[in-house]
Order: structure tokens, then sequence, then C-alpha cells
């Protein structure tokens, strides 16, 4: 069951079946969802995922998946969940582009990251990023993490995979 994290700023917990517009506005937002995945999806697509984080992620506790609020409002995404790719936990986040510039980022991959190596027993977490993506690569290198490899997509692309392995000075960042 997908616990509900705090930090300073945000509140990650569960979606609820009210937050399906939020989520759609979110990844039909093509600035967020430029370098997930293969891209921006369909809004039917958009909606379909929505509708399996309850009935099969949920349902059947996969992973970990949160709606990212900040004041109360729907600001985000996160999950962290095993991934073939990287052979390990692999965190995904996603804020709108008004929370940008302002620290979010890093305290969300900073609380998601905290909780693989406090609730799951981790010792490394992965983030795959697309190579062009400096916002995302910069934010993970303040952090942290540290280059694996790097992947080479069918269409031409590159991604990178890096690692964030626990270090001495780690403290959980979670007030839960």
């Amino acid at each position: 069951m997908t616990p509900t994290l705090r930090t300073e700023r945000l509140l990650l917990e569960p979606y609820v079946p009210e937050d399906e517009e939020d989520f759609v506005a979110l990844f039909q937002d093509t600035r967020v969802t430029r370098w997930m995945g293969d891209g921006p999806a369909s809004e039917a697509a958009d909606r379909a995922l929505f509708g399996r984080i309850f009935t099969n992620v949920y349902a059947r506790d996969l992973f970990d998946v949160w709606a990212v609020r900040r004041d109360g409002l729907l600001v985000g995404h996160a999950e962290i969940k095993p991934t073939d790719a990287v052979g390990g936990h692999e965190i995904i986040y996603a804020l709108v582009p008004t929370a940008w510039g302002v620290g979010l980022g890093t305290e969300l991959a900073e609380a998601i990251v905290a909780y693989g190596f406090d609730a799951l027993g981790l010792t490394e977490v992965y983030a795959t990023v697309a190579a062009p993506n400096k916002a995302s690569l910069t934010l993970l290198d303040r952090i942290g993490f540290e280059r694996v490899r790097d992947i080479e997509e069918e269409d031409g692309g590159t991604t990178r995979v890096l690692v964030r392995r626990p270090t001495a000075s780690d403290t959980s960042p979670l007030a839960q």
C-alpha cells in the first residue's frame, strides 16, 4: 500500500479518483511529457493510464505511485518501481511548469530516494533521463546521482542511466 509522505513543502499521497482531470492535464502538457517515455500520449491513453493506477498498480500493490500536492493542489506525479531496463528500482517524477524553478523537483526527488533507501531497504536507486534533458540531469547530479551508462534508443536518442547509493550523510527528509 502506497504510504503518504511529507516533505517541507509537498505532500505525496495515493491518487484518488477525483484527481483524474488534474492528472490528465499534467500528462497532456507537452512541457512536462517532452522527455517522458515516448513523449506525449493521447488524452485517452492518459485517462487509461490513470485508471490502471487503481485497477492494476494499487489493486495488486505493484509499486508506489503518488499524487504530489502543494497547498492542497495537485502539482505533480511520482513513482518508484522495479524496472528491467536498469535492473533495479527507478524513480519517476514530474511537476507542473508553475512549480518549476523553486527547488520542488529537488525536494521531490530526494523524498522518493529517501523512501527507497529507508522504507524499501534499497542499496541503489536509479533514474533514466533523456540526454538532452539538462534540467533533470543537473538536478540528479546535485543530489548525488552518478552516470552508469547510456542506452541508445531505436529513434536515435540517448537515455542516460544514473544511480544513487546511500552515503553516510544521508538523512531522511521525510516526516511521516
